[in-house]
């Protein structure tokens, strides 16, 4: 594609204004343009028609929360850094994944200071927005698959992530758990910032959650998992999905983990029916993403896949996902009967929002960047684009194989 190229897409319905519209897409530069200057202004026609048999057009998927794919691990591959990114965004994109976080898990300070530095946005595939860092400001009675004898108080304040992280240029989102920042003051130095911090991995209370909140927090880690269940006296992280203390023009976001394994069908329908503006998907993908049973690395832990479930080695808990975001998003439309629109939004509008990046991600929006996904009716990846050019385009082969996975009976027996 030639600079300054006009291309019109036809034949498509967008998801635009919580909708599907019968319009054309306009594209120029990189950007998704309003075509009306265009006609009235510059007298131009496209200079290439593209037709998009009836396709759903959605923003590209935005993925928070993946620790690897492909066969890397990217708290474990400490030396190949890049390359790793690299192979996992260039596999991400068959998926519709535009943008993503990858994300480290609780590990040692050498292993935050080789790995953070090797970070820039820049790939041949998925973008990358940031690194989210998950913990290791973490509780250790929800460690869930982190290593307890690398999680950390917050007993100096900044200077503690300073000494631990050294370098916070490249990242996006920090989890912390409350109850280790009792006062706040860290997640307020962190937004001021412009990181987003997410609580999780936490025993907080309910009121250790909304102090968070007040001072800043927007996200709250894979909803329901290693946090304390919900109670009808003190409800936890969770109920601040219904807090009344919330500050006043602040969205609390969730992402939530719907692979038909980590969230039980009911609950994804009542984190929905609660909060629906909040709910983010997310995979919490590690290396076996994409790979079959066997041993793989989560950090500096050890786990396996057994029967399409991954697991801390030798053990029965659960250590993240294997199945990619395009899946989530049909699994969760099955779970909650919602609107095709909606399951949409949860993987684009809603972490575009959280990360505060809607004027060029999550959305069709004009000025916005070019990356936007074609769907089928049943949500099944059929190109990707990323600037305006195609990179990643489904053959019937390979749609079939897709929809004969294992995994993908779960969208069936929901």
């Amino acid at each position: 594609m030639s600079q300054n190229e006009l291309l019109q897409f036809v034949n498509c319905r967008l998801v635009r204004n919580h909708q599907l519209v019968l319009e054309d897409l306009w594209v120029r530069n990189g950007k998704i343009i309003n075509p009306e200057p265009v006609f009235f202004d510059e007298k131009q026609q496209a200079h290439r028609q593209i037709d998009c048999g009836n396709s759903i057009i959605a923003p590209g998927y935005i993925e928070l929360q993946i620790n690897g794919g492909y066969g890397v691990d990217f708290s474990h591959d400490v030396d190949t850094v890049a390359e790793g990114i690299e192979k996992v965004a260039k596999e991400l994109i068959t998926n519709g994944v535009t943008s993503f976080c990858p994300t480290i898990v609780t590990s040692p300070p050498e292993t935050y200071r080789k790995i953070i530095p090797q970070v820039n946005g820049k790939t041949k595939g998925a973008q990358v927005l940031g690194l989210h860092l998950e913990g290791p400001f973490i509780s250790p009675q929800k460690k869930g698959a982190h290593p307890e004898n690398c999680i950390r108080d917050i007993d100096k304040g900044m200077d503690t992530l300073v000494d631990t992280y050294s370098n916070l240029s490249n990242v996006k989102i920090i989890t912390i758990a409350p109850e280790k920042d009792p006062e706040g003051a860290v997640t307020k130095a962190l937004t001021q910032m412009g990181i987003t911090v997410s609580l999780g991995h936490s025993v907080a209370n309910l009121s250790q959650g909304e102090v968070g909140v007040q001072s800043g927090a927007r996200l709250i880690t894979h909803l329901f998992n290693a946090m304390l269940p919900f109670h009808h006296r003190d409800p936890g992280l969770v109920g601040l999905l219904a807090s009344n203390n919330i500050p006043l023009g602040q969205e609390i976001y969730f992402g939530i983990i719907a692979d038909g394994v980590h969230t039980h069908p009911a609950a994804l329908r009542i984190a929905h029916r609660t909060h629906p503006n909040g709910l983010i998907l997310v995979t919490d993908a590690i290396a076996a993403l994409g790979l079959g049973d066997g041993k793989h690395h989560l950090g500096q832990l050890e786990l396996e896949v057994r029967d399409g479930k991954a697991y801390i080695a030798g053990t029965n808990t659960l250590c993240g996902s294997i199945a990619p975001l395009d899946t989530c998003v049909r699994i969760f439309k099955k779970a909650t009967n919602c609107s095709t629109v909606y399951a949409i939004e949860c993987a684009t509008l809603h972490p575009a929002s959280c990360l505060k990046i809607t004027e060029t991600k999550g959305t069709l929006n004009f000025g916005a960047d070019a990356d936007f996904v074609m769907l089928t009716d049943d949500l099944f990846v059929k190109s990707t684009w990323i600037s305006g050019k195609c990179v990643y385009r489904y053959t019937v082969e390979e749609l079939a194989a897709l929809k004969a996975r294992p995994i993908e009976q779960l969208c069936e027996c929901i």
